[in-house]
């Protein structure tokens, strides 16, 4: 083997050893919640398609329908030629839900976070990351080449020492959290965060990736009880609830326009396929007009967590915590046995010692398969 192979071999064995090793498995999703996966048909609980739509037949008609018409991929990066006319309607309907005056749209969350971060932060600057944010909210912190320090999960008095400490040293300070935390489920305390970074002359952005269409009456978290929190930097998907693609930022105009000009994730990045962005439209629409439909996946996941004796479920996200990693990757088979997608998520995506089943749900998922799903977790994987 050349010392390139051993040196990678090296590595997946550490992996196997540790039981942290990861493959891919093909996955045929049949529509919103079923799945064919290694010869069965499975219910699946792990899918981010809050809403199922993925899978609806309108918005998969426009989504046809700009193929057609404008063909299947963009061209080139938004500043050449790929900024296609649809653009503007999106990125018009994402200001006016998340009230702000403008907005941008990237080729993806994780595209968006690695470029947002780097332009409003440099050298000399501060992030503060909670310490359970994404890892694109990381890796954009860590792009910009300021400092870069954590706080403790949702922690306002870790948060607020920090600021004390070295708010003073430093031109600008962005403080960056998940909305909707993406393998806990639980949601950032936006306001008081907000306010804690007014005080300071900081920045606050919240990634809301898992919140957008699914709390907050489908405006997010910056949204959640009936108020506006007035966040100036709100990231988020087109991917999840969505169930299209791609990453946007909600802020200012002067904030929006400096992204458009400076962020290397859009500038050197082609543009998503049309049919993504009409599609997204439509999903927004029907978002907008359907309400009730948008709550359907926060109180699936609150009948859940009551049935399984959990903490309450505050987002679409309900984690099932095992801690050893093995033990994670038995439970998970025992759900797949029983017709259940359950997947089993490990470091370093958790923090060592809380591995997990990572449960999700969706719209359309039935009654009485959330019921079985909740006694299997209740008397077989927790007792």
């Amino acid at each position: 083997m050349s010392s390139l192979d051993q040196f990678a071999q090296g590595k997946i064995d550490d992996l196997k050893r540790r039981h942290l090793h990861r493959q891919l498995t093909e996955t045929l999703r049949e529509d919103g919640i079923w799945v064919e996966r290694d010869g069965r048909r499975l219910m699946s609980f792990s899918c981010n398609d809050y809403l199922n739509l993925s899978q609806h037949p309108v918005i998969k008609q426009v989504a046809l329908a700009a193929v057609e018409t404008y063909g299947a991929g963009s061209g080139a990066s938004r500043l050449v030629t790929g900024n296609h006319p649809l653009y503007a309607e999106l990125e018009a309907r994402l200001a006016a839900i998340k009230q702000t005056e403008a907005a941008v749209v990237f080729g993806s969350g994780y595209l968006a976070n690695a470029g947002i971060i780097p332009v409003l932060a440099g050298r000399d600057d501060l992030v503060l990351a909670d310490e359970l944010s994404h890892a694109c909210l990381f890796a954009g912190a860590h792009l910009s080449r300021g400092k870069v320090l954590t706080f403790r999960h949702n922690d306002l008095d870790h948060l607020r020492a920090l600021l004390a400490e070295h708010r003073v040293a430093h031109p600008h300070v962005l403080v960056v959290t998940d909305g909707v935390f993406s393998m806990d489920g639980d949601l950032a305390p936006l306001a008081e965060l907000n306010a804690l970074a007014d005080e300071y002359d900081a920045w606050l952005m919240s990634d809301d990736a898992h919140g957008l269409g699914v709390v907050g009456g489908g405006r997010g978290s910056s949204f959640v009880g009936n108020t506006h929190i007035p966040v100036p930097l709100q990231m988020g998907t087109l991917s999840k609830a969505v169930g299209a693609y791609g990453g946007y930022l909600c802020a200012s105009a002067p904030v929006i326009d400096l992204i458009r000009n400076r962020a290397r994730t859009l500038i050197y990045s082609t543009g998503l396929p049309p049919s993504c962005v009409a599609a997204s439209i439509a999903a927004l629409d029907l978002i907008e007009r359907e309400p009730g439909y948008a709550a359907l996946p926060v109180q699936k996941a609150l009948a859940f967590t009551r049935r399984a004796n959990l903490p309450e479920a505050q987002s679409p996200i309900v984690p099932v915590i095992i801690g050893a990693e093995e033990a994670t990757m038995a439970a998970s088979k025992l759900l797949a046995d029983e017709g259940y997608l359950a997947a089993a998520i490990r470091p370093p995506t958790v923090v060592a010692g809380t591995a997990r089943l990572r449960l999700t749900f969706t719209a359309q998922h039935p009654d009485d398969a959330i019921e079985r799903l909740a006694d299997l977790v209740r008397e077989r994987i927790l007792a």
